[in-house]
């Protein structure tokens, strides 16, 4: 009859010609097929036996051509196909939907008020489906996210621009700690994935190192080592340092102790319960030399230069941890998005590392 069957068609409706529709028009798209296969062709509950999807919405097609010929031909169905089922439904529901003359339909106070809700239960029902479906493909949902290292540039910022450009849906959460808390809240269930320095051995988790950042060495303005594009560990054997009671801080005071301890130095180091930005504004203060790695460096601190450590053995790993039995959509496309990433990352960082080698 021209359109197609009404298993495989979508019906669109739009601007229904009830009075207490909101001005806007209304889209509500049925795809008959698939309604019927995941919900059955009846609705069973107290009140509503026997009362069908396809009825409910063939009424509301009615009552937007206001004529049973109309709405067979939207349908693709016989006028005695519609009439009948319409019929059903009214004697269903104990009233009349619709009064019916000569020139077509039109709607009874009951059929105004029952298809007006009707309307918006099928809108709420499509929205749910639709909003089930983004989930299910990690397209909406939330993402919790714990970082250790600084977000100023770098993979790290890199990866979650992308990913929320990517999935302008998915509500990020990112939360900053040490690795015991992220790894605590990780086996709660209450983080997705922690991006940690190194790459720790965590029971009962999963890790993948992804990217790695040079170290870099925080000296006051007017420091000595200011004027070099570069500082070598023996160039900072008599200075003293300060660094965070973090775990990346002790890391780094870990890695300073064994640097130096191999040129036969013990170096003074100083541990401090202060955040990341405290430690830099310090450094400028002339409290001691600090280290950080290089995404921190993009910011800019008065008073403090940053230089990098010479050395292949000067890079810092970065890794992310995670639950196996983490089954978040939302998460499972962060992953993969970040090894595509990774790998990219990876084969930047071998061409510059050639290109240095060949200078």
């Amino acid at each position: 009859m021209g359109a197609s069957p009404p298993a495989q068609a979508f019906i669109q409706l739009s601007s229904y010609r009830i009075k207490s529709l909101p001005p806007r028009p209304i889209v509500l798209r049925i795809r008959w097929g698939d309604m019927l296969e995941r919900h059955g062709s009846s609705v069973h509950d107290s009140g509503w036996s026997g009362i069908d999807f396809v009825s409910i919405t063939q009424g509301l097609i009615v009552a937007e051509c206001l004529s049973f010929r109309r709405a067979a031909k939207v349908l693709g169905v016989r006028q005695s196909t519609v009439s009948r089922r319409v019929r059903s439904l009214e004697d269903k529901l104990g009233v009349s939907l619709f009064e019916r003359h000569s020139g077509g339909v039109r709607l009874t106070a009951a059929g105004n008020r029952f298809l007006d809700r009707a309307r918006f239960a099928l809108v709420q029902l499509e929205a749910a489906v639709d909003a089930a479906g983004a989930a299910g493909r990690g397209e909406s949902g939330t993402l919790r996210v714990g970082i250790v290292s600084s977000m100023a540039a770098g993979f790290l910022r890199e990866l979650v621009r992308s990913y929320v450009e990517r999935h302008p849906d998915v509500s990020l959460q990112i939360s900053e700690g040490g690795l015991r808390e992220h790894i605590a809240l990780i086996s709660k269930g209450r983080v997705d994935v922690a991006f940690v320095m190194g790459t720790p051995a965590v029971p009962n988790c999963e890790i993948a190192q992804l990217w790695t950042e040079d170290l870099f060495v925080a000296l006051p303005a007017g420091h000595a080592l200011c004027e070099r594009e570069q500082v070598e560990w023996q160039d900072l054997h008599e200075e003293r340092f300060i660094v965070r009671q973090s775990d990346a801080g002790l890391a780094i005071h870990d890695h300073v102790i064994k640097r130096l301890a191999d040129l036969g130095h013990h170096p003074s180091v100083q541990r401090l319960d202060v955040g990341r930005e405290t430690l830099v504004h310090l450094v400028a203060l002339g409290l001691g030399i600090g280290f950080t790695s290089e995404a921190a460096v993009a910011m800019s601190f008065p008073g403090v230069i940053f230089r990098p450590i010479a050395g292949d053995a000067e890079i810092l790993p970065f890794s992310a941890v995670w639950s196996p039995s983490n089954d978040n959509p939302a998460f499972r496309r962060f992953l993969n998005l970040a090894r595509v990433m990774a790998k990219k990352h990876k084969r930047r960082f071998v061409s510059r590392a050639a290109r240095v080698a060949s200078d």
